[in-house]
């Protein structure tokens, strides 16, 4: 495939360039970066680029959005949206010095509302959508409301709104029926066939040819559905697109009949009632803004999830492929780690030992890596499985290499021994130790303190772990739930900010040794004939809750939290939505959609219950058997809670209650959904995140079909059921779908198996058969709204960006003694900011433009663009304030940041510049347009409200900055 698409990509992009040449009046718009990227690098000549040079400056070739991909909207989280336009933008403005203004969001499953806020943010003039509900778009259609300028964020509302086009119900290709041929409509270059492509250029299902005949039929065709389409409008401007999903390979016959119909109508102009032009979205946006109408105010309120048909919701990708899902989103984390831990060393180590250009490439190939893997066809799930595996294998590569770059980094900072086996791991279970006397170096990527536990295996349960300072840290080692040679070690780590800190692991017996967590099992229950009169309630107990299991069924029965000593009855059980496979037989299930036979049913008849008591954490192990006799489990849940020791600052790890799931393998057309049932009154409200951003009301709506399904919602990050009181919060690591079916109830779906007969999914093997077992992550947090509210927005961040855990061994007799450097890590950290402002990005970009517009474009006109080295004296830094306005009576304020003090840490800041949100605009000069609204009865344009003085800014609610910083050369 990867093939397929080089070959189609690089014929689309030389036959367009060169036909564009041949005539002054055509146009094309190009979005992803990423293909252009490839032509551009691997493909065009010398001539072509100058051509492309050409075109940009005669405004003939337009790129929009301009980001790596066209990324998904639904289960994407927003620094990872960020990235990939960052990385898009920063390659079109070093090699042309253009800055995209215009969205083209044509093809993901519905819309999210932090999208128009980022492009707003990025300089956008307009957005441009397709996919909506097809009722809700029916209707916008009948009533001319298909435009509207968009308030994507309540708190930032009309400073960062955004003119929004929605397109009608043909989308974004045009008619592919004609009345007098049945072949593809107004695409005469027919089917794309590659990678071999027909030596005779006759590809199959081109269109009849435009002739002298048939011309006026054609041109009737197609002036009648852009009046059809002018209706639904409010301007006599209609975008007319034409293309479609791979088209424009062979561009020679589609601009030589394009220009023929263009002619015939405009001589024709009179008798047709319309005018034709070539136009880049661009072109039309302007003659719709020139019209100085005034438009209604949407507010924040998204369009997910999305349908196409009563039984066609698009919510089923919400969780396909779980594990890609997963895996996207650890290595966003370890990229990001890897980006501030690479600043601090070339800002701090100008005269290192690594070469600064050899490790930029190794951080450039994960950027690339998670930016690509943001395609609406990605992340989503929506792909064949060969395509999933080169999204696997080039997010495993990029993880690889910053691994191997942060390894590098840490030992060249304590000058160890260079021939010392280095390796290092991303936290997680499978992260074995080599040796029983070793160090763990653990490095904390956010810029607040924090303190939590990491496991490592070891081989050994008598166990120590000490510090820098040869101190005794907390530690427990116990069996682990899912294999017999090894154990789990979880050490409680307290971190400064941006620093690392080193630990010692001994095998050893002594009063320093870690505590040991005791197992007890309890006898298999059977679900079916549990006696429900005597029951008797096991309690596990931390200083934050009291959890009570049911021993007559060995589930959850309720938790306290002992602070408020609000009791909430809650249970947990698996169940699964059987559905239907075959198209003969009605809706199915695929990649894209959910389409449920009936509500869920339970998958268990006997839960299995172990508990492992310890000093530092308990965890709770259920076993889900499908009867009391059964061999094997399908699924499990490991609860954990903690109790942190006097003296360390455990608030969020008390308020944690972690779930770890296995699930897995389904049979056949099985969708796997947890489901957690509480006495909240919760009138079936359920609030989700929209990208790690923000949160919407998602109201439960009945419809005469189909409900089940188009009440799941995307949980990106977060998702929360309340009454007035109470509210119980779910934070994620990976993005699924989740809805409330019941009151009191939210559901997540975890795991999807299905297989079909729809002949388009078979052909592209979209039939989603994943056998695999997938071992999500939840954290829960109960408590009132007031107390969840401090603690949601910092623990889903620490759980995003979980530290990162490096392992190595020791010279056997040298003990290892701290080093000055390693000493003011210890105490002091870099950089920190309070807990409602988040470090949303701390980067070496290493892009070569010049921050003066002029400048760099002067810069490209001589040919000077591309000398020299990547620069590594500009830092990106991006501040986010994670409330809204009005959210919290202390944290929803505005915050004033001294950027100097701030980062006094990393070296002394010589100059600061505000960018906008993809770094290729001084704020101070980007005027976007301001469409006319009733609140503002004039058009005009939005220009910065506050300037940086004197290295202070004000964060205000919801704000994103982004600044360029440069530090005192040392």
């Amino acid at each position: 495939l990867q093939e397929s698409m080089h070959a189609y990509a690089a014929n689309v992009y030389t036959s367009v360039v060169e036909e564009l040449m041949k005539g002054k009046q055509r146009k094309f718009i190009a979005v992803e970066q990423e293909f252009f990227r490839l032509w551009w690098d691997t493909v065009a000549t010398e001539k072509h680029k100058q051509q492309v040079h050409q075109l940009l400056q005669e405004g003939r070739l337009e790129f929009v959005i301009g980001g790596q991909v066209m990324h998904d909207e639904a289960v994407t989280l927003i620094d990872d949206q960020i990235l990939q336009l960052t990385e898009g933008h920063g390659f079109l403005y070093e090699t042309f010095g253009i800055r995209p203004q215009f969205s083209w969001h044509i093809d993901p499953f519905g819309a999210s509302s932090t999208t128009p806020t980022l492009f707003a943010l990025s300089g956008f003039n307009a957005h441009l959508i397709s996919r909506i509900d097809y009722d809700l778009k029916t209707d916008m259609q009948k009533n001319k409301k298909l435009q509207f300028v968009w308030r994507g964020s309540p708190s930032l509302s009309e400073r960062q709104e955004i003119f929004t086009h929605v397109m009608d119900q043909y989308s974004y290709c045009t008619p592919s029926q004609i009345p007098f041929s049945n072949r593809s409509g107004f695409y005469w270059n027919g089917f794309a066939a590659f990678p071999d492509p027909p030596k005779d250029g006759v590809y199959p299902n081109m269109s009849v040819p435009v002739t002298d005949t048939n011309i006026h039929p054609y041109a009737q065709t197609m002036v009648a559905n852009m009046k059809e389409r002018a209706a639904w409008f409010r301007t006599s401007d209609v975008l007319w697109p034409w293309g479609c999903d791979k088209q424009f390979f062979n561009a020679s016959v589609q601009y030589s009949n394009m220009d023929l119909l263009l002619d015939y109508i405009n001589k024709h102009s009179d008798e047709f009632g319309v005018s034709v032009q070539y136009a880049t979205v661009g072109d039309y946006f302007q003659a719709v803004y020139s019209r100085n109408l005034t438009w209604e105010i949407r507010d924040s309120q998204d369009f997910l999830p999305y349908s196409t048909e009563p039984f066609q919701a698009w919510t089923g990708f919400y969780t396909s492929r779980s594990t890609l899902k997963g895996i996207a989103r650890r290595a966003s984390s370890l990229l990001y780690a890897g980006e501030s831990l690479f600043t601090q060393y070339v800002l701090k180590h100008p005269a290192s030992s690594i070469c600064k250009c050899g490790a930029l490439k190794q951080l450039q190939s994960l950027r690339w890596a998670v930016s690509e893997v943001q395609h609406h066809d990605g992340i989503t799930g929506t792909e064949s499985p060969k395509v999933k595996d080169m999204y696997m294998n080039n997010l495993m590569y990029g993880m690889f290499n910053v691994k191997k770059l942060m390894a590098s980094i840490i030992f060249d900072m304590n000058n160890a021994k260079k021939n010392g086996e280095v390796y290092s791991a991303v936290y997680n279970k499978d992260s074995g130790m080599p040796d029983v006397d070793q160090y763990v170096v653990v490095y904390n990527p956010l810029a607040w303190n924090i303190t939590t536990f990491v496991t490592v295996s070891v081989s050994d349960m008598a166990m120590s772990v000490y510090d820098e300072l040869g101190r005794s840290v907390p530690a427990q080692v116990q069996s682990p739930a899912e294999s017999s040679s090894t154990y789990d070690l979880y050490i409680l780590v307290e971190i400064n900010g941006l620093s690392y800190r080193k630990y010692h692991v001994k095998a050893l017996t002594g009063e320093q040794s870690a505590f040991i967590g005791r197992s007890v099992k309890y006898k298999r229950k059977d679900l079916t004939g549990a006696d429900q009169q005597h029951r008797q309630l096991l309690p596990v107990v931390n200083n934050c809750y009291q959890l009570l299991f049911d021993q007559s069924t060995n589930l959850m029965h309720s938790i306290t939290e002992r602070e408020t000593n609000q009791t909430v009855q809650l249970t947990q059980e698996f169940l699964e939505y059987h559905v239907n496979g075959d198209v003969t037989k009605g809706p199915i299930s695929d990649n894209y959609l959910f389409a449920p036979n009936a509500t869920a049913s339970p998958v268990s008849k006997a839960v299995g219950l172990e508990v492992v008591f310890g000093n530092l954490m308990t965890e709770i192990r259920q076993y889900f058997y499908s009867n009391i006799t059964a061999q094997t489990y399908s699924y499990a849940v490991y609860t954990r809670i903690y109790t942190v020791p006097e003296g360390y600052d455990g608030r969020l790890l008390c308020h944690r209650i972690e779930q770890e799931y296995s699930v897995g393998p389904l049979d056949f057309n099985r969708e796997a959904v947890l489901r957690t049932s509480t006495n909240l009154n919760t009138r079936q409200l359920l609030y989700t995140d929209s990208n790690g951003y923000q949160i919407q009301k998602r109201p439960f709506k009945a419809y005469v079909n189909n409900t089940v399904a188009r009440n799941y919602y995307p949980m990106v990050q977060t998702a929360y059921i309340e009454d007035d009181a109470t509210r119980l919060m779910l934070l994620a690591e990976r993005a699924h779908g989740v809805s409330s079916q019941g009151n009191g109830q939210v559901e997540v779906m975890l795991h999807r198996r299905l297989w079909n007969n729809l002949q388009w999914d078979l052909n592209f093997n979209l039939t989603l058969n994943d056998s695999s077992v997938v071992r999500p992550v939840i954290w829960l947090i109960l408590g009132s709204k007031a107390v969840t509210n401090i603690l949601y927005r910092t623990s889903g961040l620490v759980l995003e960006h979980r530290p990162v855990v490096m392992f190595g061994a020791l010279p056997g007799d040298k003990p290892w003694l701290p080093r000055k450097l390693q000493q003011n890590s210890v105490h002091s950290s870099p950089v920190t900011l309070p807990p409602n402002l988040h470090l949303q990005t701390l980067s070496i970009p290493g892009w070569r433009y010049s921050s003066n517009h002029s400048e760099q474009v002067h810069n490209i006109h001589m040919g000077k663009q591309k000398q020299g080295d990547a620069d590594f004296s500009r830092v990106m830094l991006r501040i986010r304030h994670l409330y809204e306005a009005g959210e919290d009576p202390v944290l929803s304020k505005p915050v004033m940041v001294n950027l100097k003090s701030l980062l006094k840490g990393l070296g002394s800041v010589m100059a600061v510049e505000e960018r906008s949100l993809t770094g290729t605009w001084d704020v101070n000069a980007l005027k976007r347009w301001k469409w006319k609204t009733a609140q503002h009865p004039s058009k005009g344009f939005f220009s910065i409200t506050e300037a940086t003085e004197n290295c202070t800014v004000t964060v205000h609610p919801k704000e994103i900055r982004t600044f360029f910083v440069y530090f005192q050369s040392q």
